[in-house]
């Protein structure tokens, strides 16, 4: 290595980046990302700020308004931010709040006990990428405003008058030459995340209000019940197996535990938890004292009560079986890890929440005998259930897709071993199947044909799931397992790719596979690794023109544009393509449509899978009744 030759890197060569400069450069860094994540981002940001206020009991209402042009107002009842000078910067409070970074009453734990935004970046970053940031505070007997453009303030901090309220409101908008991806707040994530802030936080009203159309959308969401009402709102209209929803709150030193849960006739477990509000997806320290309290606790009271054979136990998994359960706690100091910083790390959670869970539990279990006997009738259930899937399971180890019984030989797998550039379509039927192995790219392409409808896992154990051949083709083929063995870095694709057909089958077929999927391999989901094809539903061709059009705005253009009579080829499966228009139209990857498959809201996705696809009848026919309205072409 040649150290003289240094290209001239010396200390001119480092730049520091002054005040918010460095978050317009790498916007990414801040909030995840300049897309849809991070553009709804900037909302959660000051609204966290007004859940502080009302965390440390100095609010009690927030009002979320979207407006039009991209404009975004959040105002709160709680103390107003700080205007008077700092004695640092010499400038006003509010200005040094919103134009440094790690600057904030976040830091001394005496101005906020327990706060969800613990960097003090929040509120700056917003204002270094929002073109246009206004802030209006009443405290202290007065009204002040204070500008803001792309970070830097605009005039100086201005008295408005008296005012006998306290608050703070903000409305800025996002810098559209930093956010071009997504320019459009999406009102569903919007509200189940405002909605799901008012079950955390006990008592609180929040607001949002939608001005964007031509009548105003107005929703109010506050919950006395706090948590209890969130399982009562996950759990739907599930059968319940304990009717009384289980509520555990205990304050360990300044650590606040808060536990609700609910066992229903289904075999999924929904356990979701939060620290500070934010959501744990990765679990953490919380959600392992809880588990291992809750197993250990059932585990006891079933032996005590002669309800379990002598010699047989428990396992972690018999005891979730139809678990909805949350867990928020409120946390002066927690340490977030893992690889998206949602995983909860602080060790001493682990033992504080194992110790509430275990009083809580055995006290309800003791004076509730009737629920008490009907949970443990559920886990023997479940025990009894993962026995007879043992065998079952071992047919799910696959060692490649060619073995193991045979159900993945009709896989035709791809060359390459690189999981990050390797597809797999999931194909219906035969004939598509033969097309699809014809025209990929099998280099990097996999197909694997399914044979009709696969099982409804909503309905059945895994017992049951683990029997179903087309279900064993794809753990197979995948590579990742199943259930408590799942392990999403052993996923041979990273492009899992639904090709079913432009009908109602189609659709049904779909449906089926997206339930296996959010059921048992979640995680894939999340990482964004399962797809949706777009085929074609139409072939045009006038002349020498020929156009592929998959939806029918665009069929009705283009029709009027080509006027005459064109020649019309209207597909109603896959099959009817042959291998070379099946790749032009649906698999080649510098032409095809892939619908990225995300969960928006997991609760959300939940409750419809169950309405869709459960036990419950009445649901499902309500559904439907109130929709029928907006079926077009059930002939189709």
């Amino acid at each position: 290595m040649d150290k003289n030759n240094n290209n001239n890197y010396s200390a001119e060569n480092i730049q520091i980046l002054e005040g918010l400069e460095a978050v317009r450069l790498r916007p990414g860094m801040y909030i995840g990302s300049t897309g849809s994540r991070g553009l709804h981002h900037l909302v959660w940001e000051i609204v966290d700020n007004s859940i502080d206020e009302v965390l440390g009991g100095f609010a009690d209402h927030i009002l979320v308004e979207v407006l039009k042009d991209g404009y975004i107002q959040v105002t709160d009842n709680g103390r107003g931010i700080p205007v008077d000078l700092h004695p640092k910067s010499g400038r006003p409070a509010v200005e040094t709040i919103l134009t440094t970074l790690h600057a904030g009453g976040k830091f001394d734990g005496k101005s906020y006990k327990v706060s969800g935004g613990l960097h003090g970046v929040g509120a700056s970053v917003v204002n270094a990428l929002s073109e246009s940031f206004i802030v209006f505070i009443q405290r202290d007997g007065y009204s002040y405003r204070q500008d803001f453009a792309y970070g830097e303030p605009v005039g100086e901090l201005q008295v408005l008058g008296e005012s006998d309220e306290s608050g703070t409101r903000i409305l800025f908008k996002f810098d559209r030459t930093v956010f071009v991806e997504t320019q459009e707040y999406d009102y569903e994530i919007l509200r189940n995340r405002i909605q799901q802030l008012a079950f955390l936080n006990k008592g609180l009203k929040i607001t949002l209000i939608d001005d964007r159309g031509e009548v105003p959308i107005e929703k109010n969401y506050q919950y006395e019940g706090g948590i209890v009402e969130y399982v009562q709102f996950l759990n739907g209209t599930r059968t319940k197996v304990n009717e009384d929803i289980i509520s555990i709150e205990k304050v360990i030193d300044d650590i606040s535990i808060e536990i609700s849960l609910q066992y229903n006739d289904s075999y999924s477990t929904n356990l979701i938890s939060f620290v500070n509000n934010i959501a744990t997806h990765e679990g953490g320290m919380h959600e392992d004292g809880f588990k291992m309290a809750l197993t250990r606790v059932l585990n006891k009271y079933a032996t005590d009560a002669n309800l379990l054979k002598k010699d047989d136990s428990f396992i972690g998994e018999d005891t979730r079986e139809g678990l909805i359960c949350v867990i928020s706690v409120k946390h002066p100091n927690p340490q977030f890890e893992g690889q998206t910083k949602t995983k909860l790390g602080n060790p001493e959670v682990r033992q504080i929440t194992s110790q509430v869970t275990q009083e809580g539990l055995e006290r309800f279990l003791l004076e509730n005998p009737q629920d008490a006997k009907a949970i443990i009738e559920k886990a023997l259930m479940a025990s009894r259930a993962r026995i007879a899937a043992r065998k079952a399971r071992e047919a799910t180890r696959r060692k490649s897709p060619l073995e193991s019984l045979g159900f993945a030989s009709k896989l035709a797998d791809c060359r390459s071993r690189n999981p990050e550039i390797s597809e797999l379509y999931i194909v219906e039927g035969d004939s598509a199947g033969g097309s699809a192995k014809q025209g990929r790219e099998s280099e990097f392409q996999a197909i694997l044909p399914l044979r009709g409808k696969i099982l409804n896992v909503e309905k059945a154990r895994l017992d049951r799931i683990l029997s179903n051949r087309e279900i064993i083709s794809m753990i197979q083929a995948i590579g990742t397992g199943i259930g408590e063995e799942f392990d999403a870095t052993k996923a041979r694709y990273h492009k899992i790719v639904i090709m079913t057909d432009a009908d109602v089958d189609g659709a049904h077929i779909r449906t089926l596979l997206l339930t296996f999927f959010y059921r048992y391999m979640k995680e894939l989901i999340d990482l964004g690794y399962i797809y949706i094809a777009q085929p074609p539903l139409y072939k045009v061709t006038s002349g020498r023109r020929a156009e592929y059009v998959y939806d029918d705005d665009t069929l009705n253009r283009l029709l009027e544009e080509l006027g005459g009579r064109p020649q019309l080829q209207r597909y109603k499966g896959l099959g009817e393509m042959n291998p070379e228009q099946l790749w032009d139209t649906t698999m080649n990857p510098e032409t095809r449509t892939l619908l990225q498959v995300s969960l928006k809201d997991a609760i959300d996705a939940d409750n419809v899978f169950t309405m869709l696809m459960g036990e419950e009848v009445e649901p499902r026919k309500d559904f439907i009744n109130e929709n029928a309205v907006y079926a077009t072409n059930i002939d189709a």
